[in-house]
């Protein structure tokens, strides 16, 4: 018989995860493959040692899981631009060579294990292309950052 799980531990437990985890990842992309990366692909469980001792493996695998969907969302409404920004600094982060991360991106798809378990097939859809047509448009932005750097 499964546990029975009451909001206010899973409530505390993402707090507490947004806190001590996901504010230390600067852009949105690299908070949502970040969840998507404590998402066992076999299983579709979450898992994180820290929220797992506090809590319960239960109860970190919901609040995981909420704030998995939550980034995804505001992730798959980004304008074009704003992903293809966003894909830039996370990219950037990495430290890795950008054409070979782009290159990587458009054969391996590894963005679509960050779509979250039961979204909407449209939204899965729509996100999946709008990736494909940022990392289009990111060697042309990581041009322009050349030719004009913004001014800090």
């Amino acid at each position: 018989m499964k546990p029975i799980l009451t909001i206010a531990p899973i409530q505390e437990a993402y707090e507490d995860f947004l806190r001590r985890s996901l504010a230390k990842i600067t852009c949105d992309l690299g908070r949502l493959i970040y969840l998507a990366s404590m998402r066992d692909y076999n299983t579709g469980r979450y898992h994180h040692d820290g929220l797992s001792t506090r809590f319960s493996p239960a109860v970190a695998h919901a609040a995981l899981e909420m704030a998995h969907r939550e980034v995804f969302d505001k992730v798959a409404a980004f304008r074009l631009l704003e992903l293809a920004e966003q894909m830039k600094d996370y990219f950037d982060s990495s430290h890795e060579n950008q054409i070979d991360l782009v290159r990587a991106w458009r054969r391996l798809e590894p963005f679509r294990m960050a779509i979250p378990m039961n979204v909407n097939a449209t939204v899965a859809s729509l996100f999946i292309s709008n990736v494909k047509l940022a990392l289009v448009i990111l060697p042309r932005l990581h041009q322009q950052h050349q030719v004009h750097p913004s001014v800090a």
